[in-house]
């Protein structure tokens, strides 16, 4: 059974009532971000209940040395922790004496949160009967600026119902956090300097072993029925790692008493002087006061939304899922930075370390080439770029030469940093997303300068290892891939993973082709690139005799083309065949059970079909579907997303819009049973992915925008919007007709189930 207990709503995520069990999962529901910081919906007052206190800076990180009692060459040094950063947003509270806690209230009534995506705001109220007999009433509001990306405010405001009251608030700043995951209870943080002046105060910490400096800060304001007090801190207490205030306040019986404060991280990546940085976001903040702030959130939010939206029509539970995929989206990556990149978990966890994986080229780069600016997208690529020589070193380890790339499957500076040997060394098909990246770029944005500049000698390094990682089979007669692990994680160690087969001779097809394409018409960029990757036409001719003689498992028995060698082998018991008390299998079975088994954790040959969908006809998709799926056990979260496109395609809408439903509502409805973990962010781009390539079928081809639209009965209409060559279109479909507007200077064509339409600026065409 999964958790409903997410109120449905077009625009919010709603929790009505409190529930102890439940606190752990809203904290990563109604987490924020901004794309520079963000943080779990922790209570700003002490809770005694189980928590996850979590708060994050984009790119700091910790390289946790690497455990393993058999050491094997080629294992990474380390693996990268997201760091839990200094904690700023607490604010203890004692109420006529008594310490406010949720945990031991007598009574917590009308407790309401919402997560205000249209406006990017948190908002929490409750009443709540203290031990000793008070009781109040409690409003919290909480963002991270998107327009000052450092700041964070929070106003808390509370009303004492039954009787006067004095109210002391405690708000403070502590470097002395540890990590949910850390493994021997160790601190990542050293403080170095705590100061404070007046209403304002300043904690320093550097991360141990990397070295990132980040002040943490805070300004706060008190208020007595909306009136600013003119109040300074009756005591201010430093110990070790944390710095307090205590503020005293009397609030007569249904006065409201309000603390704001204002807070967050300016980190030695962007300031010379943390401190100094620090001062001068205050400076910011308090110019433009709490209200302004809260407005031009909306503004900024709204500005986002104009592009990013996607709207359902006649589906509720439809529509809060997508927002709230495309919402978080945006929390965590907004594309001001090609240092930073798209962590699985986003602001929202600790799990996978927070670092870079495949997802970002496979699954996030066309959500953000088609709602923002394309220079988004080009940051994305230019990040692999950057770690290029990383990328060869990493390959260096594992033995390959002469410039030979392999990208890692995790990461944060370019170093590998994944720690299980069957991913590190096997799952090695990631390096052809990366390429497929570039391609995909180009094809969608026509902007070609990027291989020339950078791209070009990244398709080179990523050549040059598929060429020497495969190993040429005397008794095949053609070259085999060996001991791999596929998209399908529940294999390891195969032979002949037909989609790092047919990804590796794609890889280096498309690098020829672009080194020819280059050569032609970017004379001074071919000599400066073939100059500094040293490259000829014998190694080249080498690449092609590999391409061209790659083998292929096949099951002429079947029709389809093998996942792996030995895949036929397996006791091929379909999913609806297994008992449910057995789901999901990898909380249920041992590794040894799974590595035996059919069950694919996630779309494999099927990411293939997918990534290339223009190499096969309809009927070949059809029959690798009806064979592949109905093995597929989806407990990867960038599964649903794949099966919905193609179920879409082969026009089977139910099904589609039943993996449209799991991958949109993966988190909200907790079907993984592990949000208290934290968010699934880099998969909320697949749910983009399922409506506007799936329901819309959408894809470029030639240069030009096709469509395909098809609508799910449950849905009355849905309509999304796609920046194409800086021109927007925007697509809205019915189950009766298709109408397309543009907002852009020229008109545009586009093929509409084949057939041909002229768009004109400013004008509606209806299909």
């Amino acid at each position: 059974m999964n958790q409903d207990y997410i109120k449905p709503d077009n625009w919010s995520i709603i929790e009505e009532g409190f529930d102890a069990e439940r606190v752990k999962s809203s904290e990563s529901l109604f987490s924020i971000g901004n794309g520079a910081m963000g943080q779990r919906a922790n209570f700003e007052e002490h809770y005694s209940g189980k928590t996850f206190q979590g708060s994050y800076i984009a790119g700091i990180y910790y390289p946790d040395k690497t455990k393993v009692g058999w050491w094997k060459n080629g294992y990474p040094k380390y693996f990268a922790k997201v760091l839990n950063a200094p904690n700023w947003i607490g604010i203890d509270i004692e109420i006529n004496g008594e310490n406010f806690d949720l945990a031991k209230c007598k009574a917590v009534k009308n407790f309401r949160r919402e997560l205000n995506m249209k406006e990017g705001i948190y908002y929490r109220s409750f009443e709540a009967i203290l031990q000793n007999d008070v009781e109040v009433a409690v409003k919290v509001t909480r963002f991270l600026s998107l327009d000052i990306d450092e700041l964070g405010v929070i106003n808390y405001e509370i009303t004492p119902l039954n009787k006067d009251v004095t109210i002391i608030y405690k708000p403070y700043l502590d470097a002395g956090v540890h990590n949910e995951d850390a493994n021997w209870e160790e601190r990542f943080w050293e403080t170095l300097d705590i100061k404070n002046t007046g209403n304002e105060a300043f904690v320093t910490a550097k991360t141990h072993k990397t070295n990132f400096l980040a002040t943490v800060f805070m300004h706060n304001v008190l208020l007595l029925n909306n009136e600013e007090l003119s109040i300074s801190p009756v005591d201010k207490d430093t110990t070790g790692d944390k710095i307090t205030f205590t503020y005293e306040v009397k609030a007569a019986k249904n006065q409201s008493s309000t603390i704001q404060k204002y807070g967050g991280y300016t980190v030695s990546m962007n300031h010379d002087d943390t401190t100094i940085a620090a001062e001068k976001v205050i400076e910011k903040a308090l110019a433009e006061d709490y209200n302004t702030l809260l407005e031009n959130q909306k503004l900024a939010w709204a500005k986002i939304w104009e592009m990013s939206d996607i709207t359902i029509d006649g589906d509720v539970k439809a529509q809060q899922g997508i927002r709230f995929n495309i919402f978080q989206l945006n929390q965590t990556y907004l594309g001001k930075d090609s240092r930073l990149n798209i962590g699985p978990k986003g602001f929202t966890g600790e799990k996978y370390g927070g670092s870079t994986y495949w997802d970002t080229e496979a699954y996030c780069i066309p959500f953000y080439m088609a709602t923002k600016d394309q220079e988004v997208a080009r940051n994305l690529l230019a990040y692999r770029y950057n770690h290029l020589e990383k990328a060869i070193e990493n390959a260096a380890k594992l033995g390959f030469k002469n410039g030979a790339a392999l990208y890692p499957m995790v990461t944060m500076n370019g170093e590998e940093c994944h720690n299980e040997w069957e991913i590190t060394f096997e799952e090695i098909h990631r390096n052809g997303a990366i390429a497929f990246a570039i391609f995909n770029y180009y094809r969608f944005t026509g902007d070609y300068s990027y291989i020339p500049e950078k791209g070009l000698e990244v398709l080179i390094g990523i050549a040059r290892f598929w060429q020497q990682r495969a190993t040429f089979s005397t008794y095949r007669n053609q070259y085999v891939i060996l001991g791999v692990t596929g998209p399908n994680e529940y294999e390891n160690n195969v032979n002949n993973n037909w989609y790092t087969n047919y990804l590796a001779k794609w890889c280096i097809d498309y690098a020829i082709e672009q080194i020819n394409k280059v050569q032609k018409e970017f004379s001074a960029d071919y000599a400066r690139v073939m100059s500094k990757v040293n490259l000829d036409n014998a190694e080249i001719a080498h690449w092609k005799a590999v391409a061209d003689n790659m083998y292929f498992p096949y099951s002429e028995e079947h029709g389809v083309y093998l996942q792996q060698d030995g895949f036929l082998d397996k006791e091929l018991v379909k999913v609806h065949d297994l008992d449910k008390a057995q789901r999901p299998i990898n909380q249920k079975w041992s590794w040894d059970r799974i590595l035996r088994s059919p069950y694919i954790k996630q779309a494999d040959t099927l990411q293939g079909f997918y990534f290339f969908e223009d190499h096969f006809n309809k009927e070949q998709l059809e029959k690798h579907f009806d064979f592949y799926e109905p093995f597929t056990v989806h407990e990867s979260s960038l599964s649903p997303c794949v099966h919905s496109i193609q179920a879409a395609v082969l026009g089977r809408m139910e099904q589609a819009y039943t993996f449209y439903l799991r991958t949109s509502r993966l988190d909200l409805d907790d079907y993984n049973k592990e949000v208290e973990e934290g968010l699934h962010i880099t998969s909320m781009a697949g749910t983009w992915m399922s409506i506007v390539e799936g329901f819309g079928g959408m894809r470029v081809k030639n240069d030009t925008l096709h469509f395909e639209p098809k609508i799910p009965n449950e849905w009355k209409g849905y309509s999304f919007k796609i920046n194409f060559r800086n021109q927007i279109l925007k697509v809205s479909v019915s189950h009766s007709e298709t109408n397309f507007s543009l907002e852009g200077k020229n008109a545009i064509t586009v093929f509409v189930n084949g057939k041909e339409v002229l768009v004109e600026p400013n004008s509606l065409v209806t299909v």
